[in-house]
């Protein structure tokens, strides 16, 4: 079959770089998933072809046996993500018992990118994903796992600044334009490598390459056993900081799993909890799993607390019982590795939305104290601060966890437009809401109340009308009081957006 040559096309007002992994609307990074960038991009190389089934979970899922339910998850998800075409039709059509259909009009680009990010006052990094070089697809956890790792151990220390793993793993699988990455995610130095475990014994590359100079800074190979893999990502990070900053003194010790089997669990659990409800349902299992096997795991508390948090094992959404859970869950972890910003963040957020708000403030500046690198932490921070009345702070916490993750999770993007709409950037909110988010029924409120602040009533009653259609049981006096508001009028400017938008009251 025909293939389109080159890695970049745009269709509508969307951009997609195959080759970079980059998924961009009106020149802005759209937050979209590695698999379905993985079946948007072989859709888009063959316009108006019909593709299999077969073939596209090959694409997103290779080496790997999915169910078919899977594909349609993902399919669906990206429909949303993309919204309506031109004429008012569907980006991706159906094509029934067989597969699916690409029906957009497609321009293929040049090479040009977009505006690369200026660099950081202090020393950059980016952990590319580490490449499993076994013939292991069950090993793709185990390189994955200690690439995540890498970021944190990094972002611990307050020298560096370190992306943050959304971004780079929209890498994964690329091939790696050292110059264009670093470009991209506005950093000088990127850390590459490979990795498997074999008979009991682990094999690592890794080098520390200049992307402006393209010199090599370091480079090292480790063969040890399996049961060292820990020290030797210790290694690995010294080495790093000392090459960047000299001789400093460690960071506190973070808390390291004791069972392997539960460290591979953590990671796979890990990219389940964001892809849909079942996959979610799968992650909570493998979490529990994880905890029976090494009980003093603090990270999998941690990820358990978030999978609770979020509704997905409760059907309907976030419940009291799933909420308390949940803080029980974060505490736990604290409890076990306080020196961990992931469990502190997490922690804080859960506090608020219990309305502890002195334990929450405390709780976020450790976080931050302890990684300042940590970019969920700024966004939840920029939550907080908001529904705090502290709105100027929310809109610069939020574009610093955008700085540090320059491909991020989709609800930064709420994020980021609840505080615009709490600054009164109503035009701003709009498009940031419109960007990505529309697909996530939760943002809807928010548009809906930028649009009526604006004016424009019939598009903010159209939003409302989708918003209920996943929400009918919402009421804005039910969500005034959950949502952590410590600020009176903070919380009536919500109000009367919701009121004027037709949100029940």
């Amino acid at each position: 079959m025909r293939r389109m040559q080159g890695s970049r096309f745009a269709f509508g007002p969307f951009v997609l770089d195959s080759g970079a992994g980059t998924l961009l609307r009106n020149d802005l990074p759209v937050a979209v998933g590695y698999r379905g960038l993985k079946l948007l991009a072989a859709l888009v190389e063959r316009p108006g072809e019909i593709l299999e089934k077969a073939e596209l979970m090959d694409a997103a899922w290779p080496g790997t046996a999915v169910e078919e339910g899977n594909l349609t998850v993902q399919i669906a998800q990206l429909r949303k993500l993309l919204g309506p075409a031109a004429d008012g039709g569907e980006w991706i059509a159906t094509v029934p018992r067989v597969g699916y259909r690409f029906t957009g009009v497609i321009e293929q680009l040049g090479g040009a990118k977009r505006k690369p990010l200026p660099l950081p006052g202090k020393p950059s990094i980016a952990v590319l994903p580490f490449v499993n070089i076994s013939n292991d697809p069950e090993q793709e956890s185990f390189a994955d796992g200690l690439t995540e790792d890498l970021i944190t151990d990094l972002s611990r220390i307050s020298g560096l600044f370190v992306i943050a793993r959304n971004s780079v793993f929209a890498y994964k699988g690329k091939a790696t334009d050292v110059r264009g990455i670093a470009q991209d995610l506005g950093v000088r130095y990127l850390l590459e490598g490979s990795a498997r475990h074999a008979a009991g014994r682990v094999r690592i590359n890794a080098q520390l390459v200049d992307a402006v100079s393209g010199d090599h800074l370091w480079a090292e190979r480790f063969d040890r056993s399996l049961e060292d893999v820990f020290a030797v990502q210790d290694e690995v990070t010294g080495k790093i900081v000392e090459a960047l900053l000299g001789r400093l003194r460690a960071p506190p010790p973070r808390n390291r799993p004791k069972n392997l089997e539960a460290y591979d669990l953590c990671v796979r659990a890990r990219k389940l909890m964001d892809d849909s409800p079942q996959t979610a349902q799968e992650a909570h299992l493998m979490l529990t799993r994880a905890i029976s096997l090494d009980p003093e795991y603090a990270e999998a508390y941690r990820w358990l607390a978030m999978n609770h948090w979020m509704g997905w094992v409760h059907s309907g959404g976030p419940t009291e019982t799933s909420r308390s859970v949940a803080l029980e869950l974060a505490r736990k972890a604290v409890a076990i590795d306080p020196n961990d910003a992931g469990c502190r963040w997490v922690l804080a957020y859960l506090l608020a939305y219990e309305r502890s708000f002195a334990k929450a403030d405390a709780e976020f500046a450790k976080a931050i104290e302890l990684d300042p690198n940590e970019a969920d932490a700024w966004a939840a921070l920029s939550d907080i601060a908001t529904l705090a009345g502290r709105v100027g702070e929310g809109l610069e916490h939020i574009r610093k966890a955008f700085r540090l993750n320059p491909f991020p999770a989709s609800w930064y993007y709420l994020t980021l437009g609840q505080a615009q709409y709490a600054a009164g950037e109503y035009e701003a909110a709009v498009e940031t809401l419109r960007m990505d988010e529309t697909y996530r029924t939760s943002s809807r409120r928010f548009l809906a109340a930028s649009l009526a602040q604006l004016g424009r009533l019939d598009e903010a009653h159209a939003e409302v009308e989708l918003f209920l259609v996943g929400n009918p049981h919402f009421t804005t006096r039910h969500w005034a009081t959950t949502e952590p508001f410590r600020d009176a009028a903070t919380l009536e400017h919500f109000i009367d957006g919701y009121r004027k938008a037709g949100l029940p009251e």
